[in-house]
């Protein structure tokens, strides 16, 4: 789907028609479709040119950054998804760069960058949301629990966890275009998919891609046995349950695939396992997938693995495994979407083979520390917590399609206009003048593009209490968009006295890659509100700190 995606945003960058290599979308036939569909449907494809890199700032802030301390610089808000600086902290930073107050206009880009060092430092992990290989920094999908080429965070907050592992900053580049798996689906006008665990999410392919989900019996009866969770108060108690768990089964010659959340949780159980032979499968070493997953139904084999061994693994039984009760899954933990453990549990009892699964669950667990810490009913019901996070999910999802619809709206609007262009449907006097039109269509776009992801991230809403987000964003971007359309006729006159054919012989097509989506994708709460105090000033309000 990447790929498709990649390709298409390069055929709206093309020259020459010739250039382009996809046909008119017609049907999309989607495989694992919950993964493409829901999972990955949110993550920014982008293509990006240009030279634009990292700002100095960053290295001082990851000093600064350094010196503060939990509690009194700075506070975790939302079960660990955001991190705000207090008052303390606001002053420490200060101190730290002698800029006077951090609020003034001046100093956005240095509150920018502590605020980008700070998520960083204190919440993304090294060998859980990401690994660091020589010289780069590379992304671990959280769901699937593999590497994954060519992901990156947001520019600022990428060029902050450069800084944090010490490793080369890489230019970010300016980006030209982008899209999300989400609105490239949307182009086609039929879809269709399959995938072994769409019934829980039936409602959200039905609000979102307005598609049916149809439950297909099984070729052969399922003889798995899932067992109940096995509930700890803490994550010790867990993990010694669980290998004790992992001991026992292996004792009978059984397989064991034990399913845990992250690289550092694999190679933590892998040590808890101590003499019993075994095989740790993480991002560390995914090539050697092939091989590990061929051996993971023999017998007496026990095999510890990230969410890498989830989604479409077959794990073939060896004849003497399956008659003395099949493969063995163990999960460490539940994640937020149900489906995951679905698909961990799938491995065993597949094709009619007999086979089990057992979760162990502690209060500590992230899923039940973020969801179900301040309710006592919740934390005995991991599945409970995992419907409510799905809702939650699905009702951000949709609350945020409602901005994202606009400018994808635009999108299309502008691919069509430079389709006429790129096609000679529309007129143009000459070769040049189509080129000369062309280029301006793609470097105002992405000028348009940066200008709306500032106002995004500057649409402060219940930090500031005050107007209607929504269609206040609504008229800005009409009004901005307007604008645009009228800048485009302005310059296309203006570059073409001074432009020539050579100027377009070497153009780059631009390097692609994914954005990795946060979950506060119009900034951070600071950040939001210290650009609402900025919009106040030049507005002439004057606000408090």
């Amino acid at each position: 789907a990447n790929e498709v995606g990649f390709d298409y945003l390069r055929d709206q960058l093309a020259l020459h028609s010739h250039e382009q290599v996809l046909r008119p979308f017609t049907a999309a036939v989607i495989d694992e479709a919950d993964s493409i569909l829901i999972d990955e449907a949110r993550i920014p494809l982008v293509i990006a040119g240009g030279t634009a890199g990292a700002s100095g700032v960053a290295t001082a802030a990851d000093h600064a950054v350094g010196r503060l301390q939990p509690h009194l610089h700075f506070t975790i808000e939302q079960a660990g998804r955001s991190v705000l600086l207090t008052p303390a902290g606001v002053a420490e930073i200060e101190r730290g760069f002698l800029c006077g107050s951090l609020y003034d206009e001046r100093n956005l880009p240095v509150m920018a960058a502590v605020q980008e060092a700070l998520h960083a430092h204190v919440l993304l992990r090294r060998d859980v949301d990401y690994v660091v290989n020589g010289d780069a920094i590379l992304s671990v999908d959280e769901l699937k629990g593999r590497i994954v080429p060519e992901r990156r965070w947001p520019a600022g907050l990428q060029t902050a966890l450069e800084v944090k592992e010490r490793v080369s900053p890489k230019k970010q580049g300016k980006i030209l275009g982008s899209i999300t798996i989400e609105n490239l689906v949307g182009l086609y006008p039929e879809v269709c998919g399959m995938t072994g665990t769409a019934a829980t999410q039936a409602n959200e392919f039905r609000e979102i891609y307005g598609l049916d989900v149809e439950v297909i019996p099984t070729n052969r009866p399922v003889l798995r046995v899932d067992n109940p969770d096995q509930l700890f108060p803490g994550a010790r108690d867990k993990e010694r349950a669980a290998v004790e768990e992992i001991q026992r089964t292996h004792a009978t010659g059984r397989p064991v695939l034990v399913g845990t959340s992250s690289v550092e949780e694999s190679e933590r159980v892998s040590r808890l396992l101590g003499h019993i032979p075994h095989t740790v499968l993480n991002a560390r070493n995914e090539e050697a997938e092939a091989a590990i997953i061929a051996r993971a139904g023999e017998q007496g084999a026990v095999t510890i693995s990230t969410n890498m061994a989830g989604r479409g693994v077959d794990i073939k039984l060896e004849a003497r495994a399956s008659e003395l009760g099949g493969l063995h899954v163990i999960g460490t933990n539940r994640h937020e979407s149900r489906r995951i453990d679905h698909q961990l549990r799938g491995r065993a009892g597949r094709q009619g083979d007999p086979g089990s699964s057992q979760f162990f669950v502690s209060s500590e667990d992230a899923l039940m520390m973020k969801h179900g810490a301040d309710d006592p009913e919740l934390r005995s019901s991991p599945d409970a917590i995992q419907r409510i996070t799905e809702g939650q999910s699905l009702d951000i999802r949709l609350f945020l399609r409602k901005y994202e619809s606009v400018l994808e709206a635009q999108r299309l609007v502008i691919a069509e206009e430079r389709q006429g262009v790129l096609g000679g449907t529309a007129p143009s006097a000459s070769e040049l003048e189509r080129l000369v039109k062309l280029s301006t269509i793609d470097e105002l776009w992405s000028d348009y593009l940066s200008a709306v992801a500032e106002l995004r991230a500057g649409t402060v809403w219940v930090s500031l209490g005050y107007g209607e987000p929504f269609r206040d964003y609504l008229h800005q971007v009409h009004t901005m968009f307007e604008e645009l359309q009228w800048t485009i006729d302005d310059e296309v006159p203006k570059r073409l006295a001074t432009a020539t054919i050579e100027d377009f012989d070497a153009r780059q097509r631009g390097a692609t890659w994914t954005y990795l989506t946060t979950d506060e994708p119009f900034g951070t709460m600071t950040a939001r509100v210290m650009r609402g105090l900025v919009s106040m000033i030049r507005k002439g309000i004057k606000g408090r700190r």
